[in-house]
């Protein structure tokens, strides 16, 4: 049995896309969704609210999407959490590479709040069809 989604981390530096997927999600799912801005943030509140699903935006200064990625892996708690890349960097070869990293998906960004929900609800299907 498919175990439900509830809690969603946003992870961007950038506010806005922040809060524009938070309200999309708590508008349009019966998903709570919170946000940390960078990376380093993202793993604290990863680690505070140990999160369903992660939504990881790949390009920020400072820690960026990947060096964030490998350390939300180490730690056990995460090793099995569905991770969603979010970047403007959606060419084949670079989702194929996102995909070798152990992702559950990638959103092209800018993403519409919409659209935004049901491909997170389908990466999530489809991650836990493949368990």
């Amino acid at each position: 049995m498919e175990k439900q989604l509830r809690n969603i981390l946003c992870i961007d530096d950038d506010e806005d896309i922040v809060e524009v997927a938070k309200t999309s999600f708590e508008a349009l799912s019966n998903f709570t969704a919170h946000g940390a801005i960078g990376g380093q943030e993202g793993i604290k509140r990863a680690e505070e609210l140990k999160p369903d699903l992660i939504l990881l935006d790949v390009m920020m200064p400072g820690m960026d999407g990947l060096a964030t990625l490998k350390i939300l892996r180490e730690n056990p708690i995460f090793s099995q959490t569905p991770i969603i890349f979010m970047t403007a960097r959606v060419q084949s070869s670079d989702i194929s590479y996102y995909k070798t990293l152990g992702v559950a998906g990638v959103i092209a960004k800018p993403f519409d709040p919409e659209v935004l929900v049901r491909e997170v609800e389908n990466f999530w299907r489809s991650f836990h069809e493949k368990q």
